[in-house]
């Protein structure tokens, strides 16, 4: 038997795919990667698995009564169709919409996460093809990180610098000596960014802090958020209370005159009116340490002794985005930089702040000069558009007014969703309140390898191709390393990639010219290839021509910035590299937040208390706070039908953890299934009694497939553990309609009926029909 190595990448790793007989027999990480993803474990498994796309489909309702809002969706079976037919079903539907309701009718929702490849980047592919007609409403941000990219750009003028140019981990491992971590670093995190990663090295770099006796202070309800070897104290916050504890170190530091004066004279506007809320000359309520220890459970003295060591260290605050995707998200990224600035070690090696550290592998990470290859989407004539994490909103009150970022807008009227690469069942919240907006738009297409839960709810279904079954190229702008991405193996039953749906499509509406400019798979890989390697040689930089490149499979990138320290340039002359704030400084207090008179954001750092926490009336009622936070055995919802996923399971379920002397008056054991549950909905999932969650929290992870007891009922119990059915849907603030969707109030209870089946994996049931 012959067998045959291919290169190929993946958002959580490159790779070498094994292949023998036309079949993928095994995956072996990238030879130079230091701590490759447990993640790949996940790729053999899934590629021929039972709940594949085999073929297009129609859901059998839209298909007898035609295009209309319907409450069926997700609840009735399909019909079969050959790819002619559903081609010319579907582009006989696109005229239509476009010729009624024009391009702000549609709604362009892929969320880009499907494939590491530049050019088969679900995102591209999906915009483009909606530019060639009359364009598309559009999501803005994410759901990973909505608040934090609308609210930093006031305050340091940048989302993407601090992100694709944050201080290097080799500064941090060489210079920090506190390591003031707010939602921790988890190691599982750091495996994922986004268009892939060769070499995973954060481990590494964390265990070079540590032999040269950096401190680790995790502030975190899970005791995990930072690798054991770290050696750091843990203090087990209360969930949501990062604010009040920040403003308490800040506190101290202004209390005890430990704070920069001239830093924040020279580098910053608006701490003077930061200063008189801190010490309650607004309000009447000074933040005080013993004020944060009430509604943190961390010890007064505990803060007091923290803000000291911090002010007498090199000290790097990082806040994960898990504290951004809260009520009031934006407050926690704005005090992290208030607080460095108060330190007065913005601009040096192993000071300052970061955001995120512990949230994508590539922060930290040196950035190439010349990014890899990229797909252009062309112009795109709408412009209305949506903060992500506001779908629902847009789908259930169409026509209605909302505030963004200082802004009043009216969510549009949309009649087509068009969805390739992504699950919103996995990122959106309220699950019972995104299937009455599901319900509610005339037709629903969706592209996707697997029945996943949007799959279900779609009315035309196109079965997309996995990565490992076409051609492509990987790179991230902060990876050394461009992938040839081989394909290994035939398309699945009669999937094809996005790219040749959509060329099919265009051609059937007149537009295939304009979309394919008249390549092929192989010809748009050359042509982006080259390209790409012209802007290198401008650069100043050399790699070798396209086919060079895809034999040797994998080609080291030049032009890297090492050694990044952020803001450095800035802190050495703030008038020559001034920030691209209004002020062209720090801006601790934010003159244009203020002018917008939200309630809900006001011009400085705010405690405002969350409507769901410990500290809640509700908590009477759902005394548990539940945390769902990324999963650790898949990217998202991606692929958790493989064999890494799966291994997480309890019995079949996705696994919650919960704290002993919580598990013991409810009587559960570690391997029982529990019902959690909550005003808006239950899920069933795996109990697992640890300590590594501190007392009164729970925490289950986001990614496992929705599977509702009765597909028909909204508001059914999802059987396999998908915590959306429990988490809100309100946006962050009116600032920034970001996702809050991390927290929320629960009670857990041992599971003592006949437990359901999981058919999240099943294909649903499918009719036959003569057309």
């Amino acid at each position: 038997m012959d067998r045959e190595l291919r290169p190929h990448s993946s958002h959580w790793g490159a790779f070498e795919t094994e292949v023998a007989d036309g079949t993928v027999v095994a995956i072996h990480p990238y030879r130079h990667d230091p701590d490759p993803s447990p993640l790949l474990g996940n790729i053999v498994d899934s590629l021929r698995h039972r709940a594949r796309i085999t073929q297009p489909m129609v859901r059998a309702g839209w298909l007898d009564r035609g295009p209309g809002g319907d409450v069926r969706r997700g609840a009735e079976p399909f019909v079969p169709l050959d790819w002619g037919t559903a081609i010319d079903l579907l582009a006989g539907e696109l005229r239509r919409v476009y010729a009624r309701h024009g391009g702000a009718a549609v709604y362009g929702g892929s969320y880009g996460w499907s494939s590491a490849g530049r050019f088969h980047h679900a995102q591209s592919q999906l915009h483009r093809f909606l530019n060639c007609l009359a364009g598309y409403v559009r999501g803005e941000h994410t759901y990973s990180n909505g608040a934090q990219s609308v609210i930093m750009p006031h305050v340091v003028g940048s989302m993407r610098e601090f992100l694709d140019r944050a201080t290097a981990w080799s500064v941090i491992e060489r210079h920090t000596e506190l390591f003031v971590c707010f939602g921790g670093i988890p190691i599982k995190n750091t495996m994922v960014s986004p268009g892939g990663a060769s070499r995973h090295p954060v481990r590494d770099h964390l265990r070079a802090a540590r032999r040269r006796d950096a401190e680790f202070v995790l502030l975190s309800p899970l005791r995990d958020d930072l690798p054991e070897f770290v050696g750091a104290e843990w203090l087990p916050l209360v969930p949501g209370s990062d604010v009040p504890v920040m403003l308490a170190l800040a506190h101290t530091l202004v209390a005890e005159g430990l704070h920069d004066r001239a830093f924040l004279a020279r580098c910053c506007v608006g701490f003077d009116r930061f200063e008189r809320y801190l010490l309650g000359a607004t309000d009447g309520c000074a933040k005080t340490a013993d004020w944060a220890a009430r509604l943190s459970e961390v010890p007064a003295a505990t803060i007091r002794a923290l803000a000291r060591r911090m002010a007498a260290r090199r000290t790097l605050i990082n806040v994960n985005y898990s504290l951004q995707r809260v009520e009031h998200g934006e407050q926690a990224p704005w005090l992290a930089v208030t607080l460095a600035a108060m330190l007065g070690q913005i601009g040096l090696p192993g000071g300052g702040f970061g955001q995120g550290y512990g949230s994508l592998g590539y922060i930290g990470r040196a950035p190439l000069r010349v990014g890899p290859p990229t797909l252009a989407q062309g112009r795109n004539g709408v412009d209305a558009f949506i903060p992500f994490a506001r779908l629902a909103d847009m789908l259930l009150h169409p026509g209605e007014p909302f505030d963004f970022d200082g802004r009043r807008l009216a969510y549009p009227d949309i009649r087509l969703v068009y969805w390739c690469g992504g699950n919103p069942f996995h990122h959106h919240q309220h699950l019972s309140r995104l299937r009455a907006a599901l319900a509610r738009p005339e037709t629903i297409v969706v592209h996707d390898a697997f029945w996943t839960p949007m799959a279900r709810h779609a009315d035309v279904v196109l079965p997309a191709s996995m990565t490992l079954e076409r051609n492509d190229i990987g790179g991230s702008p902060n990876d050394a390393c461009l992938i040839a991405m081989r394909q290994a193996v035939a398309p699945w039953g009669e999937a094809r990639s996005d790219f040749a749906i959509f060329a099919g499509l265009a051609a059937a509406l007149g537009i295939g010219e304009r979309f394919t400019e008249g390549r092929d798979e192989m010809a748009w890989l050359r042509h982006l290839y080259e390209g790409w390697r012209q802007r290198v040689a401008d650069d100043g930089g050399s790699v070798p021509p396209f086919d060079e490149f895809w034999a040797a499979g994998f080609l080291d990138v030049p032009g890297v910035d090492d050694d990044l320290v952020l803001f450095k340039q800035f802190r050495d002359d703030p008038e020559r590299a001034p920030l691209g704030t209004p002020s062209g400084r720090i801006e601790i207090f934010s003159a244009t937040i203020a002018s917008f008179g939200y309630d809900d954001c006001p011009g400085h750092p705010t405690w405002l208390e969350p409507a769901e926490w410990l500290g809640a009336p509700l908590a009477r009622r759902f005394p548990l706070h539940l945390v769902a936070n990324n999963p650790t055995a898949r990217l998202h919802s991606q692929l958790d039908v493989g064999a890494f996923s799966q291994s997480t399971k309890v019995r079949g379920r996705e696994p919650i953890r919960i704290h002993p002397v919580d598990a013991a008056p409810r009587a559960i054991e570690s391997g029982d299934v529990v019902r959690v549950f909550n005003d808006r909905g239950s899920c069933l999932a795996g109990a697992v009694v640890t300590d590594t969650v501190r007392p009164r929290v729970v925490q289950l992870s986001t990614g496992a497939w929705y599977d509702p007891l009765d597909p028909a009922d909204p508001d059914a119990m999802c059987v396999h553990g998908n915590p959306n059915v429990l988490t809100f849907d309100r946006g962050t603030s009116k600032l920034a309609q970001g996702c809050s969707g991390q927290h929320a109030l629960v009670e857990v209870e041992r599971w003592t009926s006949t437990l359901p089946p999981i058919r999240a994996y099943e294909p649903p049931p499918t009719e036959r029909r003569h057309h």
